[in-house]
């Protein structure tokens, strides 16, 4: 039987400039930009997503870019690390590719067996990791800048800094069907399924500062579910956990309930469909601006007040 849980749906973050976003992450990153779209509670704002060349989950990074917010701080209480999987081979050209970008990274380390792991940080201050591994059978997207063979296959993991590690570590196992498969000193990790994609890593942090919201933090994280019927029985055990979930909310491309964890991270519940093909071709994903319907009408004032921007693939090669 599947769990109800299947993986990382999608991890959604806070950005400053429009334009530096999806250079760094079209271009620097070689990310497909699958689908541009608004913010459905601010249209005033873009909404960015990031991925594979379908925009499968797992694979989804995604952006409300605020012009001129100020910066946040990584702290506990927030996840601070999204981690991208990308096979051993291409360790040397990821190297060679944050240099020529002038992107500070820490030295490779052995995290777990058979995973070496990179750290840097986006324009912003976001934390982000390359995972060099050999157990990710899933495809990059190798229409960008970035050759097929080097390409980012999606998430591996992602880092929540805790107070303690127990009472998210209870609503994983208990609500959300993960397991604890593996620690080290005072990180936990837990997966819905024993694949990359799917690894929620949790550090005990007690003497970190709380983490602020602002650009470069992440907002929040969303876990995948296969339908609607799956995501209401997931909604039951989260009432039962007395974490008032909110109702499911139609985001267009996937349904959503939304709830905040016990220690502070804001957790979502996503469908794996319908998916970005539903209103754009395959193959010319996030090339037109997609609004909500009930935005629809408003698009001439909307697209006044969007700041332009565009997509370049081929001069970050």
């Amino acid at each position: 039987m599947e769990n109800l849980i299947t993986g990382i749906h999608h991890i959604t973050a806070l950005a400053g400039r429009t334009q530096e976003n999806i250079d760094f992450y079209t271009g620097i990153l070689g990310l497909r930009l699958v689908k541009k779209t608004v913010n459905f509670d601010a249209p005033e704002v873009y909404h960015f997503y990031y991925g594979n060349e379908q925009g499968n989950p797992g694979s989804i990074l995604t952006f409300f870019p605020y012009n001129k917010l100020s910066r946040g701080r990584h702290g506990k209480g927030m996840l601070n690390t999204t981690a991208f999987s990308v096979p051993v081979s291409s360790q040397n050209y990821w190297l060679q590719r944050l240099k020529r970008y002038y992107i500070s990274f820490k030295q490779p380390q052995e995290r777990f067996e058979g995973e070496i792991v990179v750290y840097f940080e986006d324009k912003d201050g976001l934390g982000l990791e390359l995972v060099f591994n050999d157990k990710d059978e899933r495809n990059g997207y190798g229409g960008g800048p970035v050759p097929g063979e080097y390409a980012i296959k999606g998430f591996y993991n992602a880092e929540i800094w805790e107070e303690g590690y127990e009472r998210t570590a209870g609503l994983l196992t208990e609500q959300l069907n993960h397991t604890l498969i593996s620690e080290k000193g005072n990180r936990f990790r837990f997966a819905a399924n024993d694949l990359p994609g799917c690894y929620i890593d949790i550090l005990c942090m007690p003497d970190s500062l709380r983490g602020l919201a602002g650009s470069g933090t992440v907002h929040h994280i969303a876990f995948a579910t296969s339908d609607g019927k799956s995501q209401l029985e997931i909604r039951k055990k989260i009432v039962q956990r007395m974490l008032n979930p909110t109702p499911v909310i139609d985001r267009d491309y996937f349904t959503s309930v939304y709830f905040r964890e016990l220690g502070g991270v804001l957790f979502e519940i996503a469908t794996s469909g319908p998916g970005f093909a539903i209103d754009e071709d395959k193959a010319h994903l996030g090339e037109a601006l997609k609004l909500p319907k009930q935005y629809e009408p408003y698009r001439n004032e909307i697209e006044k007040v969007l700041t332009p921007v565009n997509v370049n693939y081929d001069e970050w090669k």
